[in-house]
């Protein structure tokens, strides 16, 4: 049973128990309905309680359940909250730890609601894209008001239980430290004899001027919610609180929620949802595997990226070392880190005191052997494999016996970065990307001989300083950047053929992208990719590349940092101008080569640029680079700004339909350099198959 049942005294107390958030699954709602009948039918029980088992009452549905027949079937969600709310006898939600979603929505059903202080309150569903789905719209802005249930719904977020402590949410929220089930079991025996039973369903919503209110709070969501349909719908289900009978406002919210569930954007969070989850499971690597001990970490390297991510380091407690060659470089690394966090204090996301504690946690050395005893190493250094292996033949030489040695590297082989020591199997790869302290992914790199134990502990580290950790197995530019170079590739040769710079970027950007390819270059540095591509020629003598790029970095436009690149940038302003010179530059390169221009629409570029991802994706999927396609997706939800309504490169070509994906692909691989649109195997298979990546 996942729900147990044990009576104290004349109050039974049913504690759900479906670790690790007490998920309310078909096996915990079938036991809570049963016990709940139980506890109806003895005559000796005058009220029940219900709790959750460890520390959590509820974090809601089961995930585990999702798309699949279980969720569904009865008793469902809304069997088991009007079993509660129907018993004869008083029930008692008594929460703790976490109430989140339908766990909230099953206490809102109970008659009585106890809590301890600490406790999560709310309802996320906006978050995957749906509105609460079992009374959560109609029930909680009867409890906590209008205004305050509306913002709750609207933004998924949960509020601490003492905050509530005077709304009619909870009828007492006791001290710290209390024992939850004593004090509920206490409270149950006080108001067993109490009638009529309260019901959350029979309180009014009394608001002056309610009407007037939700508009404003109508056109306040529509323009925040962008591409997402169910902010607006919180809305209207709760707008539906106040103008229709109950039953009415719970069919509304009921068939509000189906329809959601049906939307690309409800499914694309959902598909997040779970990727991101997902990501962090390594088959051969069990979550019992042991990890290694992180209380000290050092940084080679005090530019932006080894400042970066030191910062993560100190955000997370651990003390950190940087490490640098010259004591200018280093000044200048820790004032830039200083001046992070003051800025960050400046903006009231910080508070001062935490802000000095953090900088406090890092040093700064210019000796390696200040550093051997740490536990993990981060090399930052320049992105050229001589650099890289001075770099860890010394980290070999003074690194304590046991320290994880990992390269931020972008593009290397980490197995001949391994090679430089006598200890590949504490080698891997953590990939940061820029800026270090903001960006959320962390690519984790797994060498050939990459110890499983340290694989389980950068898996382990990223959750620690908040990142989302994707694993990758190893080859040029790893999942992102091996994914990107073939994005670039066609936003180059787009330019040959008759787009400019300001047209592509519009383009994806109206799809949907943060930013462009053109403004992500000048951002990044064009000459990082100038480098790259020159190590391609020599290695890869057959790819075929645009020379446009490589005459805008012979012309030193590298981007912002020299206030010139695909775009003109005025001093002290990062905002992108079309330039004039670089237009002729393109369309003087087309001239040369004899390609006549021509007009491209907008649902071209989105398709070459995007299209372009999901078949290198493919290859990275049936090579292992990648375990999972939802990991690709991501890589690119976290790393490089692909829009969350589509769910990332994998799950777009999906939701395209693969066959349609291919079609595309071979049209292009008839017109001009139709060489670099070779269908991917694994596309052509399932496309055949009538399947998809992540099916």
């Amino acid at each position: 049973m996942s729900a147990d049942y044990v009576v104290h005294g004349s109050v039974a107390v049913i504690t759900l128990n479906n670790p690790p958030v007490n998920g309310l699954g078909f096996e915990t709602r079938m036991a809570a309905v049963a016990a709940l009948r139980r506890a109806e039918s003895d005559a000796a029980v005058k009220a029940v309680v219900i709790t959750g088992a460890g520390k959590v009452f509820s974090g809601g549905a089961d995930i585990r359940e999702f798309n699949s027949p279980k969720a569904l079937a009865e008793p469902n969600l809304h069997t088991l909250i009007a079993t509660a709310e129907n018993l004869g006898k008083p029930v008692v939600a008594a929460i703790h730890g976490v109430c989140m979603g339908c766990g909230l929505e099953l206490s809102l059903g109970c008659h009585y609601r106890v809590a301890l202080p600490g406790a999560q309150v709310g309802l996320p569903e906006v978050k995957i894209g749906l509105v609460p789905g079992a009374g959560g719209t109609q029930r909680l802005p009867r409890v906590v008001g209008l205004e305050l249930g509306l913002n709750m719904i609207v933004s998924g977020n949960p509020v601490l239980s003492e905050k509530l402590a005077e709304t009619r949410l909870f009828d007492r929220v006791f001290d710290a430290g209390a024992d939850l089930v004593a004090a509920s079991v206490d409270f149950a025996n006080s108001i067993a004899d109490v009638r009529p039973l309260p019901k959350v369903r029979d309180l009014k919503i009394d608001y002056p001027n309610a009407e007037a209110f939700l508009q404003f709070s109508r056109n306040t969501v529509k323009a925040m919610a962008g591409p997402f349909p169910a902010p607006l719908e919180c809305v209207e289900c709760v707008a539906a609180a106040v103008t229709k009978k109950i039953e009415d406002g719970l069919a509304f919210e009921r068939e509000r929620f189906f329809a959601l569930a049906q939307t690309s954007e409800s499914q694309a969070l959902r598909h997040a949802f779970f990727a991101e989850r997902a990501a962090s499971k390594v088959p051969d690597v069990p979550a019992d595997t042991p990890t290694r001990s992180i209380e000290r970490a050092a940084v080679i390297g005090a530019g932006t990226m080894g400042g970066g991510i030191a910062m993560n380091f100190a955000n997370a407690g651990i003390p950190v070392t940087i490490l640098e060659t010259k004591q200018e470089a280093l000044d200048k690394g820790l004032a830039t880190i200083r001046k992070n966090y003051e800025n960050t204090v400046k903006k009231g996301k910080l508070a001062p005191e935490k802000a000095e504690q953090r900088i406090g946690l890092i040093t700064g050395t210019l000796a390696y052997e200040d550093i051997g005893q740490a536990d993990i190493v981060v090399e930052a250094v320049f992105e050229d494999m001589e650099v890289k292996g001075q770099v860890f033949r010394k980290l070999d030489e003074v690194m304590k016996p046991g320290a994880i040695l990992a390269s931020n590297t972008s593009t290397l082989d980490l197995n001949k970065i391994a090679d430089f020591t006598s200890r590949p199997q504490d080698v891997i790869g953590l990939h940061f990307f820029s800026p270090a302290n903001v960006m959320k992914l962390l690519e984790i790199v797994r060498g050939a001989q990459t110890g499983k134990d340290v694989l389980a502990t950068a898996l382990a580290l990223s959750k620690t300083i908040r990142k989302t950790g994707v694993v990758s197995g190893v080859c040029d530019g790893f999942i992102g950047n091996r994914m990107v170079e073939q994005y670039l590739r066609q936003a180059f040769f787009l330019l040959e053929e008759g787009a400019l710079p300001e047209q592509v970027d519009k383009a994806i950007e109206k799809f949907g992208f943060a930013m462009g390819p053109f403004r992500m270059s000048d951002l990044a540095g064009n000459d990082i990719g100038w480098y790259i591509r020159k190590r391609r020629y020599a290695e890869s003598p057959e790819l075929v590349y645009s020379p446009i790029p490589d005459r805008l970095c012979e012309a030193g436009r590298f981007g912002q940092k020299t206030g010139a690149g695909w775009y003109d940038y005025q001093a002290g302003d990062r905002k992108p101008q079309p330039s004039a010179l670089v237009n002729d530059m393109i369309t003087g390169y087309s001239q040369e080569a004899g390609v006549e221009r021509r007009t491209i629409s907008d649902a071209e570029i989105v398709q070459r640029l995007v299209f372009a991802l999901a078949n290198e994706g493919a290859r990275i999927l049936e090579e292992g680079i990648a375990l999972r396609a939802s990991d690709i997706d991501m890589v690119y939800l976290t790393g490089y700004g692909f829009p969350l309504h589509r769910g990332g490169p994998m799950l777009y070509a999906d939701t395209v339909g693969l066959p349609n994906v291919l079609e595309t692909i071979r049209k292009f691989a008839r017109g001009r350099h139709g060489e670099a649109w070779q269908p991917a195997p694994l596309l052509e298979r399932l496309a055949g198959e009538g399947k998809g990546f992540n099916s």
